[in-house]
């Protein structure tokens, strides 16, 4: 269900449920994150591409998986919700950089996994949205990410409606890079990826480290932090 291969040094892991539009039951979202976690101590590897097989990214959660994930079953239910509130940030806090190719639906969780990695590239058929709330389920896990990469008026819109944004659309808000044709969006990550992967590995993670960091600090505290990597970065050079 988790496909990984190797482009040198990225890593390439596509999501591999086509006939369920990669929807993320437990078993998934348990591989994924072992697969992330796992390229990110490994040496080799210096960049992501996450992707989905078939004609859409990610459909969210698995809603068949929801009769078992009840209040009788609360430890099910709290694990379930600790992976998947992991998984939507473990891509920002990996050392390596991640890029995610999204074409057709990314929808829920699917949605807050494309918009988790680093950088995205959306093929021109992208439908991005959070249609919880027509299932009677609230978005709760993916609402943080939303809401970090939109203007409140928009993110509310999204989840209280369930409006689906184009690749346009959500290349115009910020929430991808770059459009391209569906059937170009695993290249064009891979060339994303493969420039990535040229740079000095302990550099472009203590960019990334920072690049975070710094979002959520006060001025004067990311200034300290910038100062400190800017010592730091000395030792990086050859």
């Amino acid at each position: 269900m988790l496909l990984t291969e190797n482009h040198d040094a990225v890593r390439v892991l596509t999501l591999n449920r086509p006939d369920k539009l990669n929807a993320l039951d437990t078993a998934l979202t348990r591989a994924l994150d072992t697969a992330l976690d796992e390229a990110g101590r490994d040496p080799s590897v210096r960049a992501v591409v996450l992707t989905g097989a078939g004609r859409g990214f990610c459909a969210g959660a698995d809603l068949n998986e929801f009769s078992s994930l009840t209040p009788d079953q609360p430890e099910a239910v709290l694990e379930r919700a600790a992976l998947t509130a992991r998984l939507q940030t473990r891509m920002q806090q990996l050392p390596v950089p991640v890029v995610s190719a999204v074409r057709g639906a990314a929808v829920g969780g699917g949605a807050g996994l494309a918009i988790g990695a680093d950088l995205v590239v959306a093929g021109s058929d992208l439908k991005f949205g959070y249609p919880e709330l027509k299932h009677s389920i609230v978005p709760a896990l993916v609402m943080t990410g939303l809401v970090r990469h939109l203007g409140r008026k928009l993110a509310f819109e999204l989840v209280s409606t369930g409006r689906l944004l184009t690749a346009e659309e959500a290349l115009a808000k910020g929430l991808v890079n770059r459009v391209v044709e569906p059937s170009e969006i695993v290249p064009a990550a891979l060339a994303v990826a493969q420039r990535w992967a040229s740079v000095e590995p302990r550099a472009l993670a203590a960019a990334k480290d920072l690049f975070y960091r710094v979002a959520d600090l006060p001025t004067d505290a990311a200034m300290r932090a910038g100062r400190d990597v800017n010592a730091l970065m000395r030792g990086f050079r050859s």
